[in-house]
């Protein structure tokens, strides 16, 4: 049997894995952030004042990369504002009062599709993008110039970080949903293989899939070991098609694309029904959680109204985070809003959320030994320390994907992932300015005959 990439096991604490979501009722408010994926924002087509339904249009794309936006909810237009996101960015934002139905836009019909651009321009108004949290638009990720060089489409039910079971109760709730989805990439595709890539604590998914898939040809199911980070892009195409995905280049380049199985299961919703991303299932959980469940709300419900309406707190919430504990983002307040690609909400207590303190690093070479990259966290923290951006360079740095297993498994407790982090950031602001600098450069070169009587 090939190598696994390495990686850490982690707590699973997979408490929602067996509860089906609940719809939440619907709360008097949203705010619907403009940019909820990779690329331009959206640009609002509505005004303050506009009665809008589900699933009418209130952001059309701001490019290539970038994805159309729409009412989750039914009502009016209350403002055209802005919000700071986790991310410490401000954002455009579309307030909509709701009106207490749940009234659908008249011009909801399902898609004509024929051809294979009938079906991208159909993934490209369904709003979808990347549901296990990246955000990238998946039109742009389906967008392949070359067909031929397709050799394996993997559906991603890793789902492999702590707490988080949404995507899990996609593929058992939604399992027509998520074939159908399955069946339309392999027409469009006509993909030789089509793996269903699942972490081997999901036997009831194993299970279903085998099952649904034993008179497909050209479909499986991967069952992967449970080790944290088996979700990551990088490690999922190794670990199924042991390619290497080398620095700088994409899935594609070694001939796989990746698809959540959120993502595919919404794809296929919207192929049939004609209604685009306007809900998520999330997973509410963490120790500060009264009721730990799952539940579908409307895009731009706040966390503050999820929470109170999953059942409130236990304890008092010292850390929130959109997403699992080793690559979710803390947030600023409860009033940030469910996004595209928010697959959880954790809310964790003060025993959870305090951060241990650093000691000195003990050389023990863990860091190495449980990063999937086989990337060198200590020597990256002394590198950083000292502004070396040719060691960063050298030590490969931007090849990190911030999944924390160097961090995770520290006797030390360095904060070697958020060092990674800051070092990428030093590393595209040298970059930036190196740029800049050449660009002034060359605008202050003489050319042609100037350079020659010089």
């Amino acid at each position: 049997m090939k190598k696994q990439l390495h990686g850490v096991h982690v707590p699973h604490r997979k408490n929602t894995a067996k509860l089906e979501p609940v719809r939440l009722p619907l709360p008097e408010t949203v705010e619907i952030p403009m940019s909820m994926h990779i690329g331009a924002p959206a640009k609002p087509v509505v005004k303050p004042g506009d009665t809008v339904k589900i699933g009418q249009l209130i952001a059309e794309a701001g490019g290539f990369v970038s994805a159309p936006i729409y009412a989750s909810i039914s009502g009016t237009v209350k403002k055209i504002g802005e919000k700071l996101q986790s991310n410490g960015r401000m954002t455009p934002t579309v307030v909509i009062q709701s009106d207490g139905t749940r009234d659908v836009w008249e011009g909801i019909e399902p898609p004509k599709i024929e051809t294979m651009q009938d079906f991208l321009n159909a993934v490209r108004a369904s709003g979808m993008v990347g549901l296990g949290g990246a955000g990238f638009p998946t039109v742009v990720k389906l967008t392949v110039k070359d067909l031929e060089q397709v050799r394996a489409v993997i559906i991603n039910g890793a789902e492999c970080e702590p707490y988080i079971t949404s995507d899990t109760r996609t593929m058992l709730d939604r399992s027509q949903d998520v074939y159908e989805g399955a069946k339309l990439v392999q027409k469009y595709f006509q993909v030789p293989r089509l793996i269903f890539a699942i972490e081997d604590n999901k036997p009831s998914c194993i299970r279903l899939y085998r099952k649904l898939l034993e008179e497909e040809e050209h479909m499986e199911v991967c069952a992967l070991p449970s080790t944290y980070p088996q979700g990551g892009e990088k490690v999922l195409i190794y670990n199924t098609l042991g390619e290497t995905v080398p620095e700088g280049k994409l899935p594609l380049d070694v001939g796989a694309i990746v698809l959540n199985c959120t993502t595919l299961a919404n794809i296929a919703s919207y192929c049939r029904t004609g209604m685009p991303l306007v809900e998520k299932c999330v997973t509410v959980d963490g120790s500060a959680v009264q009721k730990p469940k799952n539940v579908i709300v409307p895009i731009g419900m706040s966390m503050k109204d999820v929470f109170e309406m999953s059942g409130g707190f236990c304890a008092e919430p010292k850390k929130i985070l959109y997403g699992g504990p080793m690559m979710g983002i803390a947030v600023p307040d409860l009033d940030q809003p469910i996004l595209k690609s928010t697959n959880a909400i954790l809310a964790m207590a003060e025993a959870d959320a305090d951060v241990p303190e650093p000691t000195a690093c003990i050389h023990c070479g863990r860091c190495i030994a449980h990063c999937p990259l086989r990337l060198q966290p200590a020597e990256l923290e002394m590198a950083y320390q000292r502004r070396d951006i040719e060691k960063l360079k050298e030590l490969k740095v931007n090849i990190c994907m911030e999944c924390g297993c160097c961090s995770f498994g520290c006797p030390a407790n360095r904060p070697l992932v958020q060092t990674n982090k800051l070092s990428k950031a030093m590393l595209a602001a040298y970059n930036a300015q190196q740029k800049a600098m050449e660009e002034m450069r060359k605008a202050n070169q003489p050319e042609g005959k100037e350079a020659q009587k010089a």
